[in-house]
């Protein structure tokens, strides 16, 4: 996200929200899940979600919040809260 524009920080900051709270409700979730709950039950169509960008997304932004650990059978990334 370029620019310092005040509604693109909003955006960032709901989108962390968001994942967060969803992380928090399903843990072991994939970036699929957190995608598929963004674009369709929280109509956040606009943002352009893709799988590829929540996994970049998240170690950028959400590092120290939400972890994950590999599966070892799909070689997906199953995302938790991080322990505090």
């Amino acid at each position: 996200m370029r620019g310092k524009g005040s509604q693109k920080e909003a955006r960032l900051n709901r989108l962390k929200l968001e994942i967060i709270e969803y992380v928090g409700d399903s843990p072991g979730c994939c970036a699929a899940d957190i995608v598929s709950f963004l674009s369709n039950e929280r109509r956040m169509r606009n943002h352009g979600l893709t799988t590829r960008k929540i996994g970049l997304f998240i170690p950028r932004y959400l590092a120290n919040i939400v972890g994950f650990k590999l599966d070892n059978s799909t070689g997906k990334r199953i995302y938790h809260l991080a322990a505090v």
